[in-house]
């Protein structure tokens, strides 16, 4: 039996070498083993994993945008070099098939590759002869060092929504990862370094609480980038606003997808399924809600059935699994009450995910909950109400595409929504009405690409900006206007030029 693998910080270029007063347990989901130890952060750490960073600063706001750039080139091959090897550590650590995990990966290097454009994203504008003699232009220069706070659910992507922006802007990084899965932050770290990113530009400290308190207080921070649940990004918004930072914070979600009469059903049952429980349900842009509009309830709920049946549940690391265990024991274990609550409140369990079977050669010891469904759920059940973050997919009834946009406008989160629909104008209709921030019409997970930005309404955002794409570049740097007059050589000097009046 091997012992579990130490997992520690990454600061000013190299793992670091204290002693941990404190260590969490890493599982792997799909054994319920533990695979490893990562150091927790306390209060000292944070402020080495800072001052590293504040250092590094001084030197890379500096750097010319040419150079920033090149190291995000050569950051962006690396990785994309050694994708295969990041995704076994996330598909290791969170339990996430092979290629979700790839394609969490996919999507990070979208965003690289859009800072690596950051000499264009950052040209200012300047007007000649403003006034008299006056010119105007205006710069966008970099905060300081900044924390990104990311959540399980991807260890890879969400964290890379933000560093790169803040590194080609000319900031340095302090990355607190979720202490569940914490490998895949290292891994990027040394890779950083390989691309020749000056040592301090990127810190990777490892903890929970005590450590987030810290980089939300810590007088160095500029700015504060963080995803996860919507009572934590209140917490994360107030408490670092209150210390004087900038602040994006991403909260939960409860993603309507809306099914018209006239849909494809096929097509919306497909999109269902791989919404409702690709990575095991442990998305903020998964789908949890399927509104259906009179009189499809019935024919899409059996189309999702027969389609829930033939799905492969194993470890992630399984060519033919196609959904993995959830993260950890106790969140299974919480994502799990709700199939007894929400036959409780009188919701229907069409399909209870703990029936499932698993593929032939999987540990019940793993963290396992098959595809859940739910029909016959209103407002007001624990089911509908709660963000559950698992692989548990609730039917809603409705008799008309009004009654359809007013559950998803009366809901208080707003991140992402859904309309399947063949109706042009339908659609068209609903992107204007609903009162959510991202839209997708016969897509069921609308993230937007990188040249765009990630963010919802509501009690799903806290802050003025969403992450990456032009928010991104505004977030992570600072306007500047430069007013300037020099005086007109002309006045002065030889001139032996021919005599004219003026």
């Amino acid at each position: 039996m091997t012992s579990p693998q130490h997992i520690t910080h990454w600061i000013a270029g190299r793992p670091w070498t204290g002693t941990a007063e404190r260590r969490g347990d890493v599982y792997d989901p799909a054994t319920g083993a533990v695979s490893g130890q990562v150091d927790l952060a306390g209060v000292e750490v944070v402020d080495q994993a800072v001052a590293a960073a504040l250092d590094a600063f001084g030197q890379w706001r500096h750097a010319s945008v040419a150079k920033r750039a090149s190291v995000l080139f050569a950051f962006r091959e690396l990785l994309n070099a050694r994708r295969e090897e990041l995704a076994a550590i996330i598909v290791s650590e969170h339990g996430k098939v092979q290629s979700d995990a790839l394609g969490e990966i996919a999507r990070g290097l979208e965003v690289v590759e859009y800072a690596c454009g950051i000499p264009q994203l950052l040209k200012g504008g300047y007007t000649e002869q403003a006034s008299s003699g006056i010119d105007v232009y205006s710069l966008r220069q970099p905060l300081g060092p900044v924390a990104v706070i990311s959540p399980f659910n991807f260890p890879a992507m969400v964290p890379m929504w933000f560093f790169p922006l803040a590194i080609a802007a000319g900031n340095t990084v302090v990355v607190k990862p979720s202490e569940k899965d914490p490998s895949a932050a290292n891994l990027l770290a040394a890779l950083w370094r390989e691309a020749g990113l000056p040592d301090g530009v990127f810190n990777v400290v490892h903890g929970d609480k005590p450590a987030v308190d810290r980089l939300l207080e810590h007088p160095d921070i500029k700015a504060v980038s963080f995803v996860g649940s919507t009572p934590i990004a209140r917490y994360v918004y107030e408490t670092a606003t209150r210390h004087g930072k900038r602040v994006q914070a991403l909260g939960g979600a409860k993603n309507h997808m809306l099914v018209l009469p006239d849909a494809d059903l096929d097509l919306a049952a497909d999109a269902a399924v791989n919404a409702g429980f690709g990575a095991a349900g442990e998305r903020c842009m998964a789908v949890s809600v399927l509104v259906a509009v009179d009189p499809v309830g019935d024919d899409l709920v059996e189309r999702i059935k027969q389609r829930i049946a033939g799905l492969t549940v194993g470890p992630g690391s399984a060519p033919d699994s196609q959904m993995g265990p959830l993260v950890t024991g106790v969140h299974r274990d919480k994502v799990s009450s709700y199939l007894d609550s929400g036959v409780a409140d009188g919701a229907e369990l069409a399909v209870d995910g703990r029936k499932h079977p698993l593929s032939e050669g999987a540990a019940d010891s793993g963290f396992w909950l098959g595809p859940t469904l739910f029909d016959q759920v209103r407002p007001g059940m624990s089911v509908y109400d709660d963000e559950i973050f698992g692989p548990v997919l609730s039917v809603v009834r409705v008799p008309s595409y009004d009654e359809g946009l007013a559950l998803i406008n009366a809901n208080p989160y707003g991140n992402g929504t859904a309309l399947f629909t063949n109706d042009g104008g339908a659609a068209r209709r609903f992107q204007h009405e609903v009162e959510v921030g991202m839209v997708g019409i016969n897509v069921p997970i609308p993230v937007p690409v990188a040249y765009y930005s990630f963010g919802g309404w509501k009690s799903s955002l806290f802050g003025d900006t969403h992450a990456y794409g032009e928010d991104g570049v505004k977030f992570f740097t600072r306007g500047k206007a430069v007013t300037q007059r020099w005086l007109d050589p002309s006045h002065h000097g030889i001139n032996l030029g021919f005599p004219t009046n003026s």
